[in-house]
This record gives C-alpha cells, sequence and structure tokens, in this order.
C-alpha cells in the first residue's frame, strides 16, 4: 500500500521549511519500518522507489513546481528512471534521502535522488519527469516561465546523458 501518512507527514515538514532555488538539495529522514520489508529482510527494491516519492513532492513544494502545477492544472509523470542498489536497508534503519533537480532538456525535468545510512549510500536514481496537460507533454521552458525560473539548464553528468542516450536507442514498444 502507498505510503499516504508518511507522505501527509512530509508535506507537513516541508511546507514550514524555507523555499529552495531548483537546483538545490532537499534532505528527508526516514526509518525502514517491517512492512518495507522484502522475503531476504531488506528494503524491497520497489519500496525503494515508493520512498524516493517522499523526496521529490516535498522538493517540488519547496522549489514552487508544485504550485506551478497547481496554478495550470497540469500533472507531472514519470517518464523513466535507473537506480543502483549497493548497500542493505534492514528493519528500523534510519535512512536519509537527497532530492535535486540537475537539469532539464525540451521535455524533461531531471532529478537524482539518492538514499543514505550514515555516511553510506545505500541506493541513488536518476529519473526524468515529465509535465503533462490535455494536450500532451508540456514543454519544459513553460513549465519553468510559470515558476519564474530564468536561467539555462546546468550540463547534465555525462553519466546521465549516455543514459538519455541509450533511453533513445531502447525500442519501444517492447520486442517481446
Amino acid at each position: 500500500m502507498y505510503p499516504f501518512v508518511r507522505m501527509a507527514k512530509e508535506i507537513w515538514i516541508s511546507r514550514r521549511q524555507p523555499a529552495i532555488g531548483l537546483l538545490d538539495t532537499h534532505v528527508s529522514h526516514h526509518i525502514c519500518w517491517p512492512w518495507d520489508l522484502d522475503f531476504f529482510l531488506e528494503l524491497n527494491n520497489g519500496r525503494t522507489l515508493t520512498l524516493f516519492d517522499l523526496g521529490r513532492v516535498p522538493l517540488g513544494m519547496r522549489t514552487g513546481f508544485n504550485a506551478a502545477l497547481s496554478r495550470r492544472r497540469w500533472g507531472v509523470a514519470v517518464a523513466g528512471s535507473a537506480i543502483r542498489y549497493r548497500r542493505r536497508v534492514r528493519a528500523f534503519d534510519r535512512v536519509t534521502i537527497r532530492t535535486r533537480c540537475i537539469g532539464w532538456d525540451a521535455r524533461f525535468l531531471y532529478m537524482e535522488q539518492s538514499m543514505w545510512k550514515g555516511e553510506d549510500c545505500t541506493s541513488q536514481q536518476v529519473i526524468r519527469s515529465a509535465v503533462t496537460s490535455k494536450a500532451g507533454i508540456v514543454p519544459v521552458a513553460d513549465v519553468l516561465a510559470e515558476m519564474g525560473v530564468r536561467r539555462e539548464s546546468p550540463a547534465l553528468p555525462a553519466w546521465v546523458a549516455a543514459w538519455i542516450e541509450a533511453e533513445g536507442l531502447r525500442p519501444w514498444p517492447p520486442e517481446t
């Protein structure tokens, strides 16, 4: 089940935090509960993706992204992600999630998220999001204008650019 109570807590906390810039990092703290575990008694890989939601929504609130979506009645959709798992997270472990927008192109915003247990990074993902309207994907330039952001995207890291290129080569729909 989706962690609605946890999300409500993160929204409540983020409403009381200061606004941050679009490229700043939002930091949130969480506990791995027993219902987050898989058969091997560690944080379920799918639940990791859900917990990363708990970082993106507050980031959107603090940057003004969510307010822009609300004003224009736009939505947002995950258009792709790549994740790397490196350390186990077990029941009652306390973790920190760091979320930041790392850049954009004409269609997508790119975010990097990482989960930390103490000084160890347990997982990291890059995600691209598309803002949507009834007419389809909203150009990122329109989203930034609605947010009052007047700047070019920073150069995306080489590994992100390579991922974007690889996604462009991937057949759609899948062959099987």
